[in-house]
């Protein structure tokens, strides 16, 4: 007679896949396990995503006194690195590394700003609320729109050629349920990140807030790391561009793209 774990499992075996999300997506050569693993990066934007727009928007106001205006302006600055995806992804698309690879690069390169933006980030925000007491007040506002800048831009650098290389490695079919799980990594990552900053933040102290932030940056570069190890293919004899070789421009991608349909509207 079967045990109870055995009928459940047979249930979940008889379930067709079109009732388990993505698990369609899945293929001999890129098992659930490695997209799991890939879509990790996805985790590290949604906690930088709750760590400004909700952890810090109300720290830097009611805890370091940080007029709110000055506050709108810090959190808009990584929106204004948003139109450069586009460049991004074109550069990631053309890029000929001596290493072989086109996303990785970008990748570990976005990685490395967010962790830069963020380690500076907590001092140049405790100078921010003393008025520059400690430092002429000028230092306070470029450190904190430098991290700000920094965080923001490596976050977008990250998620483009994340994207990027999620749909490089599956078969065209099926690239809209991957970036779809990829985004549902991102969701997953604001959620819990808001849930453990709230818990990590309790009983708040400049020290515990240099804690928070710079485990946060530790933690973005171990789960990037973890995310992008071996997931994109390198190409063995790639050579760097010659000299007079045309190098595909921007500007005939961008009007390739705005020709394709409803891509400007």
């Amino acid at each position: 007679m079967a045990s109870a774990s055995d009928r459940i499992v047979n249930v979940w075996r008889n379930v067709g896949s079109q009732y388990l999300p993505f698990a369609d997506v899945a293929t001999n050569d890129v098992p659930l396990s490695r997209l799991m693993r890939l879509s990790l990066f996805q985790l590290s934007v949604g906690m930088v995503q709750t760590l400004f727009v909700g952890t810090l928007n109300r720290v830097m106001i009611l805890e370091l006194g940080v007029p709110a205006s000055l506050v709108a302006i810090m959190l808009a600055i990584p929106l204004l690195v948003a139109p450069f995806r586009a460049l991004v992804g074109f550069k990631s698309d053309t890029h000929k590394s001596i290493l072989g690879w086109k996303r990785v690069p970008y990748l570990w390169l976005g990685t490395q700003m967010q962790f830069g933006g963020l380690a500076i980030m907590p001092f140049a925000l405790l100078v921010l609320s003393e008025g520059g007491g400690r430092a002429p007040l000028w230092v306070a506002y470029a450190g904190t729109g430098l991290a700000f800048l920094l965080v923001g831009a490596g976050a977008h650098t990250t998620q483009t050629a994340g994207l990027a290389l999620a749909t490089d490695i599956v078969d065209e079919d099926k690239r809209p349920r991957v970036i779809a799980l990829m985004y549902l990594m991102m969701l997953m990552g604001t959620l819990v990140s808001a849930l453990v900053l709230e818990r990590l933040l309790q009983g708040f102290t400049p020290f515990k807030l240099i804690q928070v932030i710079q485990g946060t940056a530790v933690f973005t570069v171990v789960c990037n790391a973890f995310s992008l190890w071996k997931q994109e293919v390198r190409v063995r004899g790639v050579v760097e561009y010659q000299k007079g070789e045309r190098r595909p421009m921007f500007r005939d991608a961008w009007r390739t793209f705005s020709e394709g349909g409803q891509a400007v509207r």
